[in-house]
């Protein structure tokens, strides 16, 4: 006698794999969010120690002044 649970079931079929590419979709946007994060913290970073470094070894730039915009 077979097992009825080895037949295969082409409904349960579809859904795993519609449930596959929705999760290999979530999984691609929450590592591409992680990327983004951690590409701007070392931004962040790199930043802080430059601007730290140039202050302490000189003065700093002078600010450059703004345009002003023509009406």
């Amino acid at each position: 006698m077979s097992n009825p649970w080895l037949k295969k079931n082409p409904f349960m079929s579809m859904w795993l794999s519609a449930a596959n590419s929705a999760a290999g979709t979530a999984r691609g946007h929450a590592t591409a969010a992680v990327k983004r994060q951690s590409q701007a913290t070392v931004t962040q970073a790199t930043n802080d120690v430059m601007n730290f470094w140039a202050g302490a070894l000189g003065t700093a730039p002078k600010a450059r002044a703004k345009r002003k915009t023509r009406r």
